[in-house]
């Protein structure tokens, strides 16, 4: 075979496995939305009751299984955001390499600094589990504690949201750049990821005006996205375009 030939059969076929990683992009980010949105929306509101520790416990020790699932569905969005990062940089990687290189480390940072959070939120059950066994804690300290415990669990996963906001800004810029799916995806995602970065910096300097109305950006940017993916796909022409301009 010519080197032509290679290089027309080469781009022949890629694009058909570009299609592939969109359908997955789309399969993964459907998983990661609903259990992320179960294990980190809707167990750690059932658990917390702000500003008493008390209760906090009871529900804790009251609902353990729920919990742990709580947790287990945080695994799985970690599983399936860190594969669909690798389904992301294939599908940006020709409009421009060293940005697309630079999304994939700002995710997997935020990814992992998500994860050594999350072992603060799920020492708060070792903690109540382990006090009647520890006789230097005295009555309502564990509880206390536990209550601590979740409160550093979700404000570091807060702080690690700057690296996952600047993230998309990249990735939505270099959506918008490639044309695989509809531009207005690109600048949903660079808005949410504003969105996100900015709320870690309120978070720190100016906590009163962190509104957590900064992260309802990311459903109406990702849930659209995801479902253009699985039904739609890409653009395998604006791909190879891309692809023959690297």
């Amino acid at each position: 075979m010519t080197h032509g030939a290679a290089i027309s059969a080469r781009s022949d076929h890629e694009p058909r496995s570009v299609q592939s990683y969109a359908r997955l992009a789309g399969i993964l980010g459907l998983i990661s939305v609903v259990a992320g949105g179960f294990g980190e929306g809707y167990v750690p509101t059932v658990m917390l009751v702000a500003g008493d520790a008390a209760a906090t416990a009871q529900r804790i020790l009251g609902q353990e299984s729920l919990f742990r699932w709580g947790f287990a569905g945080f695994l799985v969005e970690s599983l399936c955001d860190a594969t669909l990062t690798m389904a992301f940089w294939v599908l940006v990687r020709p409009v421009h390499r060293n940005l697309a290189m630079l999304m994939v480390v700002l995710r997997i940072i935020s990814t992992c600094g998500f994860a050594a959070a999350q072992v603060f939120h799920f020492g708060a059950l070792t903690t109540l589990r382990t006090a009647p066994s520890l006789a230097a804690l005295p009555p309502g300290q564990a509880e206390a504690l536990a209550y601590l415990l979740l409160r550093i669990g979700g404000f570091g996963g807060a702080l690690f949201s700057t690296f996952y906001g600047v993230a998309n800004v990249l990735f939505g810029g270099l959506l918008y750049r490639s044309r695989l799916v509809p531009r207005a995806f690109g600048v949903a995602m660079v808005i949410t990821g504003v969105a996100f970065a900015l709320r870690t910096f309120l978070l720190i300097l100016a906590p009163r005006y962190a509104s957590v109305l900064l992260l309802a950006t990311a459903p109406l940017a990702i849930i659209p996205l995801i479902a253009w993916l699985l039904v739609k796909g890409v653009d395998e022409e604006a791909w190879r375009r891309a692809e023959r301009a690297a």
